[in-house]
């Protein structure tokens, strides 16, 4: 089988959600959070870069470790955890790390400061370089300091930061007043910090640096809302939440962040770097939601925090983004989608696949993990906060060196998409567990069977079917029976 790249890109015992993919020389560079698979918490570990040349993504390569937590001065048991980063290489030709500090699930953080480390080159090894800062010395503190994300615009470098409340707990008087409890406790500012602000503390922002990379060179000004001021606004709806990133194209700004919806990636644009941006639309969501018309209810797959950016690779545009595993908040893996920017600048929402960043559809012909499945669903998955799902549900889970998917009963969907079929094949699917039933096999319309009879403590065993399908088209597993199985892998076989 020709060498192809699936979603999730990079190994699948690899978590670097909040990925910000940049381009630099010859080579695509991913910086993001690192989560630890089976986590318990957000990032977990530390920075850890992957890069593959801009001719062949399905050649990724580990760079290794680039800045380790505790070479940040503000590191204690408290704030031990680095979120989402961003690079940039500055006007001297280095290259600068910007990141904030947070403590176990988001406790302890969200009033900075935002650090900075440097290097010389985009995955060496990083050195803790300052915080930024106003000229007289004191951190940047005004509004959230959070998720930064670094723009070197022809020698002008603008940091974009923020945070805000998904959810706004009520209207009115004694809304408000709940709402500046919530912020006075999360994020660390006083009663008077949070009325002096005309437009609120929560909300998207941009600050222009010195040359320096550190040093405020002006005041903080507010790009987007935040939830509490978005009515009556293009934003209402995909209010800004999180996860600031930039690009320039063809002379405007895009604005990429993580709505109030949580799930979803969207955009809005300007002619300028600190001011005038709209509402763009949503990039992709990690349930598949407005995608023809999908409602939250019937997210194809668990939802929850979203971050990610787009980036120009050999030509092509992609978005890349998150999913969840394990059912839970801290197992984020990286997913990546190919985008087309319209004439106007626009740019549609875009489908999850399985096969990403790969040239094209998926061959029918190999083995293939379960876990690159971009459908999983049993009609009613959770949209996943800040911790663990409820319920029983299907997942993409691990136990040692094995990635598989678990908890299939009656009625849950599988898919990946696409393959481009073209002769009859020959499926096989490894499962496992304790049920008797069957799996009805089809690419949307046409249907097979694989009947399926396992018992416990029983070791992966394959089932086999022919497929007659001549197109290029998903690959849908939905499971009638009893009991609750478990899927590793499949394999297609052009029959002779």
């Amino acid at each position: 089988m020709s060498r192809q790249v699936y979603n999730p890109y990079l190994p699948l015992n690899e978590y670097i959600p909040d990925g910000e993919p940049h381009v630099f020389g010859d080579r695509i560079y991913i910086f993001g959070s690192h989560d630890r698979e089976g986590g318990s918490t957000y990032c977990e570990l530390d920075y850890t870069v992957y890069s593959a040349p801009v001719s062949n993504l399905t050649d990724w390569k580990c760079e290794g470790t680039i800045y380790h937590a505790v070479q940040d001065p503000h590191y204690c048991e408290e704030r031990k955890q680095m979120y989402a980063p961003d690079v940039v290489q500055g006007s001297d030709g280095r290259y600068y790390l910007y990141y904030a500090l947070s403590g176990s699930a988001g406790k302890g953080g969200f009033d900075g400061p935002i650090s900075v480390a440097v290097c010389d080159t985009p995955a060496g090894k990083y050195k803790y370089y300052g915080d930024v800062h106003y000229a007289d010395g004191k951190l940047l503190d005004r509004f959230i300091p959070f998720d930064p994300a670094v723009i070197n615009d022809d020698g002008k470098i603008y940091l974009y930061y923020g945070w805000s409340l998904s959810v706004n707990a009520g209207n009115g008087k004694i809304g408000t007043l709940i709402n500046e409890k919530i912020q006075q406790n999360m994020f660390h500012k006083s009663l008077e910090e949070i009325r002096g602000e005309a437009d609120g503390i929560m909300g998207a922002n941009v600050v222009e640096l010195e040359d320096d990379m550190l040093t405020v060179k002006s005041e903080p000004k507010r790009i987007l809302p935040g939830i509490d001021r978005s009515n009556g606004t293009d934003f209402e709806g995909h209010a800004f939440f999180e996860a600031s990133s930039i690009r320039k194209i063809n002379n405007t700004y895009y604005f990429i962040y993580s709505s109030q919806a949580n799930h979803e990636l969207c955009y809005a644009t300007s002619k300028y770097p600190d001011q005038g941006f709209r509402y763009g639309g949503v990039l992709v969501s990690n349930g598949d939601i407005g995608i023809h018309g999908r409602k939250s209810k019937k997210r194809v797959a668990a939802t929850g925090n979203n971050h990610g950016s787009i980036e120009k690779i050999n030509g092509e545009w992609y978005v890349f983004y998150h999913r969840h595993t394990h059912l839970n908040s801290y197992n984020r893996q990286g997913c990546a989608e190919k985008i087309k920017i319209a004439e106007d600048g626009s740019i549609k929402q875009v489908p999850m696949t399985s096969c990403g960043l790969n040239k094209g559809p998926l061959l029918p012909n190999g083995k293939y993990p379960a876990a690159i499945a971009c459908v999983l669903t049993d009609g009613h998955m959770p949209h996943i906060g800040n911790g663990t799902a409820r319920g029983k549900h299907p997942m993409i889970t691990h136990k040692e060196n094995e990635r598989y998917i678990t908890g299939i009963r009656n009625g849950v969907l599988i898919g990946f998409r696409y393959f481009a079929f073209h002769d009859p094949v020959k499926l096989t699917m490894w499962i496992r567990g304790n049920g008797k039933g069957k799996f009805l096999i089809s690419d949307g319309n046409k249907k097979h069977r694989i009947e399926i009879k396992v018992k416990a403590k029983q070791e992966w065993s394959a089932y086999t079917v022919k497929l007659t399908i001549n197109k290029t088209a998903p690959l849908y597993m939905q499971y009638i029976g009893k009991g609750q199985l478990e899927f590793l892998s499949l394999e297609l076989e052009k029959i002779k």
